[in-house]
């Protein structure tokens, strides 16, 4: 066969095979690379940082649930007998490794580098915490999960004040224009915002939450206080869901949401 535009000889393309089966060490894949809080909900936070993590957990069921609805689907679609903890296990692996590199990279610093580190390690979190979901077969798009994500954050301590947050939220989100242009110096904003992300992402300790104001620490601290704070919560997360998985080969998830 010949190249259209170089006159080249190529071979022939290799037919698909697509009822091939996946080879035995082929693992289930995730998309690369770590994703940060979308522009519009870090105004969110900023406007209203006493109810950032809410705001998160929000505005992650909206925009990553489908994402681990997407992933189960095509997981199940290509290798269907692969159970539902070998899943969960592939995500764990993944969001951990992911949450390690985010907080060696960043090149922002000071307070505000270390508000954008902690961002989006707590967004990544609940993206592994919404897929672990979706590997045993509950719905990550289901709104229920933004209590789930609080709880096993431990924003909150019970379901009842988490859902309660979470409607203060977003009554909060739609009157967002009153929230916006107190005067508040950004600052204050910023530490009021990195602390209460930084308790959503499991970092108790003060030097660990702004560990980019030292030169030098943020790397080595930065590196072991997000990986172990998210092997944590990939833990607390699975034992929460394992037991709920309707199927134990196959757990089934209802297909795309009708909206009205």
């Amino acid at each position: 066969m010949t190249h259209p535009d170089t006159g080249a000889d190529t071979p022939p393309p290799m037919p698909e095979s697509p009822s091939e089966p996946a080879p035995p060490e082929a693992a289930p894949s995730l998309d690369e690379g770590t994703t940060a809080p979308p522009a519009g909900l870090w105004d969110k936070m900023k406007a209203d940082p006493q109810y950032a993590p809410e705001h998160l957990a929000l505005e992650a069921v909206r925009r990553l649930g489908p994402e681990a609805h997407e992933w189960l689907m095509r997981i199940r679609a290509e290798r269907p007998g692969v159970p539902p903890d070998a899943l969960a296990d592939i995500a764990a692996k993944k969001f951990v490794n992911l949450a390690r590199l985010s907080g060696a990279v960043s090149g922002a610093t000071g307070i505000a580098g270390a508000v954008l580190d902690v961002g989006v390690l707590a967004w990544n979190q609940a993206r592994m915490v919404l897929h672990i979901a979706a590997a045993y077969g509950v719905d990550p798009r289901d709104p229920e999960r933004a209590t789930d994500l609080l709880v096993l954050q431990k924003v909150h301590k019970i379901a009842e004040t988490a859902r309660l947050a979470l409607g203060v939220a977003a009554g909060r989100e739609r009157a967002g224009t009153l929230l916006r242009g107190s005067g508040t110096p950004m600052h204050r904003v910023l530490v009021k915002l990195g602390v209460k992300l930084a308790q959503m992402a499991g970092i108790r300790a003060a030097k660990r939450i702004f560990a980019k104001i030292v030169p030098g620490a943020a790397i080595i601290l930065g590196t072991w206080a997000n990986s172990s704070a998210t092997t944590d919560l990939a833990n607390r997360t699975r034992e929460l869901y394992r037991p709920r998985a309707t199927y134990w080969q196959t757990p089934q998830i209802p297909g795309p949401r009708e909206t009205s």
